[in-house]
């Protein structure tokens, strides 16, 4: 069981920071754009790592609100969810 949510965790996270990145390369070209609804998904899903280092590593959606603060409810809500979790196994 373990493994296989490892498994899960590396490849939504590869996902999430090829999003971000081919988002960024298709920002600078002026091309067709992936949704802030879909990266926003991805970080939800799982991605939220991967995406807070694709943010800070690409220089990608630093400032764009309200995709940051978005971003950021997100990863407060997992570490929430992270940290009842581990306090309840632990009890």
């Amino acid at each position: 069981m373990f493994e296989l949510l490892a498994l899960y965790l590396l490849v939504i996270n590869a996902a999430t920071f090829a999003a971000f990145a081919l988002d960024k390369r298709a920002a600078t070209r002026r091309a067709w754009r992936i949704p802030e609804r879909r990266l926003l998904m991805m970080a939800a899903l799982g991605g939220s790592p991967a995406a807070l280092t694709a943010q800070q590593a690409l220089r990608h959606k630093t400032r764009k609100e309200p995709f940051r603060t978005s971003l950021w409810l997100i990863v407060a809500a997992q570490a929430a969810v992270l940290g009842w979790t581990a306090y309840r196994a632990l009890r």
